[in-house]
């Protein structure tokens, strides 16, 4: 009898065990990545849940490239001020997300690419002609979002007088320009060229033209997970060198008529 009990129990155990494995084995199968909800032509949820935009295109190729079907994707929004804790809590496995690489952000989280190069400027109601050179932003009421590189060059570096408003999306300043309550709103010129070229905002806004600063999109990941950083710079590179990323690039951001800058060099390794 005791062998039979001992024989049943063990036989239980393999089973909870089996089960277990097996509940397991489908998260194996999906990757989360974290992108931006509300940005035209980079990272965008439209109404009917589906996502677009360049950084969705590179994120499902590296995706692809690292062994994952596009049905196996579970995006997660990843707003400005929330991407570091987001990797270092392991929400999500990698984050493309207009994520500028500077040195403040790589002591918390690494990054692989850079795979864009971005320039700040400013976006403009199209009958504004009083921005001409970034002595005129000290005068302005400007908007950024929180935690956004853009923000933080503005008070540091052009316009430490001017009036800048944060909040946590892009959408949100972009209300406040159309009704005249902001002059401006500031971050990455291939941002505001998709809010631009959406069919609702045609002909009311225009880039001012001012390269402000160079910024070197990355895809953020854990800090110190080489192992993953070289799998998706070999991805990014191998996107670049079949044509895949020029494709992404017209496909995106072709109807603003964006000038965008060449394939970045690869250059984020260890």
């Amino acid at each position: 009898m005791k062998f039979r009990r001992t024989a049943t129990a063990a036989a239980a155990v393999l089973s909870l065990s089996l089960t277990a494995t097996a509940c397991g084995s489908g998260d194996d199968d999906k990757i989360k990545i974290g992108i931006k909800f509300d940005q035209p032509g980079l990272g965008l949820k439209t109404p009917d849940g589906k996502y677009q935009g360049f950084d969705v295109d590179v994120a499902k190729y590296v995706a692809k490239e690292l062994g994952y079907d596009e049905k196996d994707i579970e995006w997660k929004q990843a707003p400005s001020a929330e991407r570091e804790n987001m990797l270092s809590r392991g929400d999500v496995k990698f984050i493309v997300a207009t994520y500028s690489i500077t040195p403040e952000r790589k002591e918390k989280v690494s990054f692989a690419g850079p795979y864009l190069l971005a320039h700040q400027d400013l976006l403009i109601r199209a009958d504004d002609n009083s921005i001409k050179d970034v002595k005129d932003i000290n005068s302005k009421k400007l908007c950024s979002v929180t935690g956004s590189t853009s923000a933080q060059n503005v008070k540091k570096d052009f316009a430490p007088d001017a009036e800048l408003q944060r909040y946590n999306q892009y959408s949100q300043c972009l209300t406040g320009l159309e009704n005249k309550n902001l002059d401006a709103l500031t971050t990455d010129d291939s941002i505001l060229a998709g809010y631009a070229a959406q069919d609702k905002h045609k002909g009311k806004f225009k880039l001012a033209g001012l390269q402000l600063s160079d910024e070197n999109y990355g895809i953020g990941i854990k800090k110190g997970d080489k192992d993953l950083q070289t799998k998706i710079n070999k991805a990014l590179q191998k996107m670049i060198d079949e044509g895949a990323w020029d494709k992404a690039v017209k496909d995106n951001f072709g109807p603003a008529n964006y000038k965008n800058e060449p394939a970045p060099q690869i250059t984020e390794k260890g």
